[in-house]
C-alpha cells in the first residue's frame, strides 16, 4: 500500500525535526536547543512540531537514537571490514571526523539535563558501551591470532581507545585545533602496533 502524499510530506517535517535537534544537541546541548530553535532551523511550525512529537524531550530522544545508530553502524562497518585487527581498529581511529565539534554522543555524557533523565541517557550509554564490547572482540580476535601480545586485555585496551578518542575531542576542542586529537591517535595507534620480530 502506497502512503498518501500528504503522509510523505509529513514524514519529511518529522525528518528535518530531527535532523534539525541533532544538529542543535551537538552544537548548544540540550538546554540550549529551543523548541523555537528546533522549528526554525527545520523550517516547520509550532503544530507540525506537536504534531509529530509531544514534546523537546521525545524529539531529543529520536534525534539521539538516530545519531547513535549511525554512529554505531559506521563504527561496525569499519571494525568488520578487511584487515587484521588492528588495521581494523586504526581504521576506526583514522575515520573522518569533525574533531573540532566533539563526538556528537560523547559530548551528551557533559549534559547534566541528558545525564539525569535516564530515557535520554540510554541511548548514550548503550552505545559507547556497545562500542567498548565490539572493540574488545576486535581486540580479542587481535589476541587470538598473535597480533597482540598475550598480555593485552581486551575490554582493558578497548576502553583505553574509547577514552583517548574522547579526551582527543577535548584536548582539540581546548585548543580550537585538531591536532592534539590526531597526536593521541597517533600513540595509541602506536601502542597497538604489533612488535618488530627481528
Amino acid at each position: 500500500m502506497n502512503p498518501s502524499p500528504g503522509t510523505n510530506t509529513n514524514s519529511a517535517t518529522a525528518d528535518r525535526l530531527v535532523e534539525a535537534t541533532r544538529d542543535l544537541l551537538w552544537e548548544r546541548g540540550y538546554t540550549g536547543t529551543s523548541p523555537k530553535a528546533i522549528q526554525q532551523r527545520a523550517g516547520a511550525g509550532q503544530g507540525s512540531m506537536y504534531h509529530h512529537f509531544a514534546g523537546k524531550p521525545e524529539l531529543a530522544l529520536a534525534a539521539i537514537t538516530r545519531t547513535a545508530g549511525e554512529l554505531r553502524a559506521l563504527a561496525e562497518e569499519l571494525l568488520s571490514g578487511p584487515g587484521t585487527a588492528v588495521e581494523r581498529v586504526t581504521a576506526y581511529l583514522r575515520r573522518e571526523r569533525d574533531v573540532l565539534r566533539g563526538c556528537p554522543i560523547g559530548r551528551l555524557t557533559q549534559d547534566p539535563d541528558v545525564m539525569a533523565d535516564p530515557v535520554l541517557r540510554a541511548p548514550v550509554e548503550e552505545t559507547l558501551g556497545w562500542l567498548r564490547g565490539r572493540l574488545a572482540e576486535v581486540l580479542a580476535e587481535g589476541r587470538a591470532a598473535g597480533e597482540l601480545p598475550p598480555s593485552v586485555d581486551p575490554s582493558g585496551t578497548a576502553a583505553t581507545v574509547v577514552a583517548v578518542l574522547q579526551g582527543g575531542y577535548v584536548l582539540a576542542r581546548a585548543a580550537g585545533d585538531t591536532g592534539p586529537f590526531d597526536q593521541a591517535v597517533t600513540g595509541l595507534i602506536t601502542l597497538l602496533a604489533p612488535p618488530h620480530r627481528p
